[in-house]
């Protein structure tokens, strides 16, 4: 999914990305150049067609050769995805072009609201009515793909007391929303990620996404995660093909072990792809979350399978350098949010639920 060129260009990029030396304008530019926001959106819409499974191979794709730009397609996708479910027509039709040229970009901001939407914490952005909308308080921590030029950001809102929360779209423009400097990551530091603070924040009711996030969320959340899980697939992908170019010779005693991992690894891969075209998670979030377990273990596996292949020269700078980024990327992908714990948290607190 990922074609000749671009994948050249993220090659001879990935590790500036990650250390924050490329310009992270270019990021958004490049995958839309590539026509990658398009996939597996209809026509009809803007898009170049295909399902949504195909969507999480161009995220794969992408992170088999830098997660910074995967993680930085996933948020713009996913967004696009939010605008996609929205019932408000005519902020589809005035965002989606932009966002499907990467003139504008699109960050999730629902970080917070899915561990909401599990119990996990409480939303972090408030609003109080105001003429024809409402205000904005709060802050929030981290968000991916605030490109300085202009972005947009989706939040979930807390509403007054007796009210339901609700799914706000915020551009960047708007007056007392105010962007951090790049939070210091140890990798993906091209990614525009960082944090925005709601100072009396105010908007009206056309940048309204959903007006009841507890319908919304559940109904996004197949498309926030499985986007996310191409992260994974790409970044272990490229790690077994690197352990496949070190088999020979006294490394050959991998070969049962690489093969064990590349099968498990598409057979999961397979389980998602299959599970987001059925629909099933949309009922089941509990299976979607244990493939997004799945896959950041074979991540773990599959990087520390690169290591014992590559042998001492993966520790060597000049020859280990795109395994050392690789390896951080790899440290990231468990706490992405929603991250490993509270995933496991929740399965345990529905598997007590279920025999109470």
């Amino acid at each position: 999914m990922v074609d000749a060129a671009l994948g050249a260009w993220l090659d001879a990029h990935a590790q500036a990305l990650d250390l924050g030396d490329c310009d992270p304008h270019s990021v958004l530019s490049q995958l839309a150049g590539a026509n990658l926001l398009r996939v597996g959106i209809d026509p009809s819409q803007g898009g170049s067609g295909g399902t949504l499974a195909d969507a999480v191979d161009t995220v794969a794709g992408v992170a088999s050769h830098s997660v910074t730009a995967a993680f930085v397609l996933w948020g713009q996708r996913a967004f696009i995805e939010y605008l996609l479910h929205s019932p408000n027509v005519r902020l589809r039709a005035r965002l989606l072009p932009d966002l499907l040229d990467g003139s504008l970009a699109g960050a999730t901001g629902l970080s917070n609201a899915m561990k909401f939407l599990s119990g996990i914490e409480s939303l972090q952005v408030r609003a109080t009515e105001a003429q024809d909308g409402w205000s904005f308080a709060g802050r929030l921590h981290w968000v991916t793909n605030l490109r300085k030029e202009g972005f947009v950001v989706a939040a979930a809102i807390e509403a007054a007391a007796g009210s339901q929360p609700f799914i706000m779209a915020i551009p960047s423009h708007a007056k007392g929303l105010e962007r951090s400097e790049d939070l210091q990551l140890m990798g993906l530091q091209s990614s525009n990620t960082a944090a925005l603070d709601f100072n009396e924040v105010r908007l009206g009711r056309d940048w309204l996404l959903h007006h009841d996030a507890r319908q919304f969320l559940p109904a996004v959340r197949p498309a926030f995660l499985g986007l996310q899980c191409g992260l994974s697939i790409g970044l272990a992908r490229r790690a077994l093909e690197q352990v496949k170019a070190h088999l020979e010779g006294t490394r050959s005693v991998l070969n049962a072990e690489y093969d064990e991992q590349r099968e498990l690894l598409e057979s999961v891969v397979n389980e998602l792809k299959v599970g987001l075209l059925e629909g099933r998670f949309l009922t089941q979030a509990a299976a979607l979350f244990r493939l997004r377990i799945a896959l950041a273990d074979a991540v773990a596996s599959a990087v520390q399978l690169e290591l014992q292949a590559s042998g001492g020269k993966a520790f060597l700078s000049d020859h280990g350098s795109a395994f050392a980024r690789r390896w951080r990327e790899s440290a990231f992908i468990p706490i992405v949010t929603p991250s490993l714990v509270q995933l496991r948290a929740e399965l345990q607190r529905q598997a007590r639920e279920s025999v109470a």
